[in-house]
């Protein structure tokens, strides 16, 4: 209580303060007047008196001082004159300040903006129901796939078998068609089993779940809306309930809409979630792989309880269907992992790099002050002399720091804001589909935390480095030495530090930077296989209903070369039916090759079935055998073509021609080999590429096809033209994602990621380069400037301006090059953190390593070169008058 009673007389104090002014000026002089009163009763003169009662009480102004600190009000005093005193100093020394401010807000707001993104994808919860409970469910075939798709009938023994999971449900990302006035246009959706919104605890907010059992085969069609197809699809009525929506020919109810915070990455953004209703040959097919899980684990239960339970279920299903199942195992992941598990070594690499940013911006300001503090050593001394005391010294530089670190920092911070919007607008809209995360960026009480937390670092930084030099105690040694060769001691014993720590790290983000560089160069001049230039594609998907038929998907293919072949400009023009270069087609077939003994095993190998100029228009190159030809049908032998990377895995040193290969069944469909293909990259451009099976159309048609179409002129033109052309054949038809080859390729997952990487850590390795530098620059002018007279000495001695400039680039070179060498041990350690994101180089490349030290080393030179000629300039008669 005595504690409360006292702070609450000192706000008291502080809030009434003309008041406690008038109230402490009444009692000194009530003191005062009564000792004058006793001094005169004793027989003093009135004179008489008055002096001795002054020298009783010791001066007013003395007791008013004692008065006041015992209330506070001393504290608020100095407090507000020194921040006037800071705000005058530092405007008088524009230019420090100005560089300590920028240097400061640019560590500040890269910092911030990149924890942000941190934030968003690897600190904030998803929003789910008790989020460390959700796993991703996969089947695993060693040693090629990992988190495998499952198969409905596998999904099903599973979920009936396990007893670690208390659900488990399975979701598949799914494209319809919808008709509109316009003719049909596609919307995204997904198909999911009828707990899996229990399964992750999320509720409708209109409408309900779905019911138990309402994805059998034989249930009603329901579907739920996503909350942003609620609102532009059907202006957010409530009435929608009940209605009837047409996908891809079949009507569905809806039955409930979802809240508008929802979402799912791993299916992107969705419009409509169906109720799964497995119908198809796929869905009942054990074989057939196309869905995936996702669990929530009983309370107690661990992760690896879940996995061994799941993987004890998988041996009994590959026992029980040796055919379909073998080699097929169990294998499951935090869905945490599933969401961001790609974007983590992304982020945490941009988190290095900003984080290094800041650490050679806090150093550069840090050395900057001190070296500052030690040019006011005779002011400081000065003032110690008249009575000043080492607190309210400490108090003033404190101050100061306080004050640099808030225009610094709150520069920072205002700036953060529109760097998260810039760095946001560099991610294409596919990435933020799988990275819906990302759509809640900015400010919350996590990343304001940070900021407090790195602006108090700073603060207390940079109010502790020049206070250190307070507690020498030789600082009324500057009253007469003044700031006489003070700054060179300082250069050598603690600015040559902090240049060193700034090269050094300057030197481990351009190392990154180089190798990223490097990287993005060979993967965007990878061998692709095929000629992208002139090439446009473009995907053509009709109403599995009107064109499911063989024959008819057959017809309307025909139809579709013709029609695009008589376009004038269009060169030539093929099709594949699952996918182009870099789409990463999951489709794969289990195959064994025929001949050869066999005890069951199969050959998982992805598949493409394409038009027989398909190879020719895409540009790639027959190495061995034969094209396919218009006769090759359903009617004809079963024929395929191989790519060099089968033929290296299968075949090795034999020829492949005539061989066959069929299903991994004792009874195969013989397929014989009649080409072999140079690599074409079908998978991403960072992938190794695997041994792909090419058949023809004709013989295993679709109503999904890909144009590839090879231009004279211009391709962006024709895409139009394209699109028109396909909708005068059926407006039922849908021609979708029409691109440019090589925008393809530029704009990949693999080619961005690669480019973003590159991009960001090249600026904050530029951004470090040029602190490094300034900080460099800095250090070694001042040094310059304040060893005047030493330099004059020595030109006064017979010292030519040529030593003189030697010697100060040789001390600067020097530095340099301990920063350099430790910069380099520092980026062979850190460079492996990011050698799972490079390419075609390695992350110790002697040569990126020594072009970049090469560049470091001129670029510092450079930057010595001004202070060393102002050194070699010096009149030695004005350096000893001045001095």
């Amino acid at each position: 209580m005595r504690f409360l009673d006292v702070v609450r007389k000192r706000l008291r104090s502080a809030f009434r303060r003309g008041r406690v002014e008038d109230e402490l000026e009444e009692e000194l002089r009530y003191h005062l007047e009564r000792e004058i009163d006793e001094n005169v009763a004793a027989g003093m003169s009135i004179e008489e008196a008055r002096f001795a009662a002054l020298r009783v009480i010791g001066g007013l102004t003395q007791r008013k001082e004692e008065c006041r600190d015992m209330r506070g009000l001393n504290l608020i005093d100095n407090t507000v004159n020194d921040v006037r005193f800071a705000v005058r100093q530092l405007r008088r020394d524009a230019g420090f300040t100005t560089t300590a401010v920028l240097m400061l807000a640019l560590g500040v707001c890269s910092a911030i903006a990149i924890f942000a993104f941190v934030d968003a994808a690897l600190v904030k919860p998803l929003p789910y129901r008790n989020p460390e409970q959700l796993l991703g469910v996969y089947e695993k075939i060693d040693p090629w796939c990992k988190l495998c798709n499952l198969s409905w009938p596998d999904y099903l023994d599973w979920k009936r078998q396990n007893t670690t999971l208390a659900s488990l449900d399975v979701y598949s990302e799914r494209g319809y068609s919808m008709e509109t006035h316009g003719g049909a246009v596609p919307v995204h959706g997904a198909r999911v089993s009828d707990g899996f919104f229990r399964t992750l605890g999320v509720a409708p907010i209109l409408g309900r779940d779905f019911y138990p059992g309402e994805d059998q085969a034989g249930a009603a069609r329901a579907v739920i809306l996503s909350f942003g197809t609620w609102q532009k699809q059907f202006a957010g009525r409530p009435s929608v309930l009940g209605e009837t929506v047409l996908l891809s020919g079949i009507p569905r109810v809806i039955v409930g809409v979802l809240p508008r915070s929802f979402h799912f990455g791993p299916v992107g953004p969705a419009e409509y979630w169906i109720a799964f209703h497995p119908e198809s040959e796929c869905d009942l097919r054990r074989s057939c792989h196309s869905i995936y899980g996702v669990g929530r684990l009983n309370t107690g239960v661990s992760v690896d309880a879940a996995l061994a339970n799941l993987t004890s279920i998988a041996r009994v299903l590959e026992q029980q269907h040796p055919d379909t199942n073998r080699n097929q195992g169990a294998n499951v992941s935090p869905l945490t992992e599933v969401i961001v598990g790609n974007v983590r070594p992304i982020l945490l690499v941009m988190m290095a790099g900003a984080a290094l940013l800041l650490l050679i911006a806090t150093v550069d300001v840090a050395g900057l002050m001190l070296v500052r503090a030690e040019s006011r050593r005779r002011e400081v001394a000065v003032r110690a002399a008249l009575g000043a005391s080492l607190g309210r010294l400490v108090s003033q530089f404190s101050t100061e720091a306080l004050v640099l670190v808030a225009a610094g920092a709150g520069l920072g911070i205002l700036a953060s804001h529109w760097t998260m919007q810039l760095l946001s607008g560099l991610l294409s809209e596919d990435m933020l589909a799988q990275m819906p995360f990302l759509a809640g960026l900015g400010w919350n009480w996590r990343v304001a935390g940070f900021a407090v937390a790195i602006s108090a670092s700073a603060a207390a930084l940079f109010a502790v480095a020049p206070n250190l030099r307070l507690w020498s105690p030789q600082i009324r040694v500057g009253i007469a030495e003044g700031s006489r060769g003070s700054a060179g001691l300082v250069w050598r014993r603690l600015g040559s530090k902090l240049v060193v720590l700034e090269i050094a790290t300057a030197m481990v983000l351009l190392v990154g930077a180089g190798l990223l560089g490097r990287s993005l160069y060979n993967l965007l001049r990878v061998n692709m296989g095929l000629q992208p230039e002139h090439l446009v594609t473009l995907g053509v998907a009709a109403p599995s209903a009107k064109y499911g038929d063989n024959d008819k998907a057959i017809a309307l293919s025909r139809k579709l070369l013709d029609r695009v072949a008589q376009v004038p400009g269009v060169r030539m023009v093929g099709f594949s039916a699952n996918g182009v270069p870099l789409s990463h087609n999951g489709n794969t077939n289990w195959i064994r090759i025929l001949g050869r003994p066999w005890n069951g095993e199969h050959i998982d190998i992805p598949e493409r079935d394409v038009s027989p100029n398909y190879f020719q228009t895409i540009g790639a190159k027959l190495a061995h055998g034969r094209y396919f030809n218009d006769r090759e049908n359903a009617s004809q032998p079963r024929v395929a073509i191989v790519n060099q990377a089968f033929v290296r895995k299968h075949f090795p040193g034999e020829n492949p021609i005539g061989r066959q290969i069929g299903q991994a069944s004792a009874k195969p469909d013989p397929i014989e080999i009649v080409g072999v293909v140079e690599d074409v990259r079908e998978g991403p451009l960072d992938a190794e590429i695997p041994p792909v099976l090419y058949r023809p159309f004709d013989q295993s048609p679709d109503s999904y096809l890909n144009l590839l179409v090879r231009v004279d002129g211009d391709e962006a033109s024709l895409l139009p033209v394209l699109n028109r052309l396909v909708r005068e054949i059926d407006p039922e038809i849908i021609p979708m994602r029409g691109a440019r080859m090589s925008s393809r390729i530029e704009e990949s997952q693999s080619a961005y990621l690669h480019r973003s990487l590159a991009w960001l850590v090249g600026g904050f390795a530029g951004l470090a380069l040029v602190l490094a530098l300034v900080g460099l620059y800095g250090v070694v002018m001042y040094s310059v400037s304040q060893r005047r007279r030493e330099i004059g000495i020595r030109m006064a001695l017979g010292a030519e301006s040529g030593s003189v400039y030697r010697m100060i680039l040789r001390e600067a070179m020097q530095l340099t090059a301990v920063g350099i060498a430790a910069g380099l041990i520092g980026g062979v350690l850190a460079s492996r953190l990011i050698r799972g994101v490079l390419f075609g180089v390695r992350s110790s490349d002697p040569a990126t390593m020594a072009s970049i030290a090469v560049v470091l080393a001129l670029a510092a030179m450079v930057a010595s070169v001004l202070p060393a000629r102002r050194a070699a300039r010096v009149n030695p008669v004005e350096a000893l008058r001045s001095e």
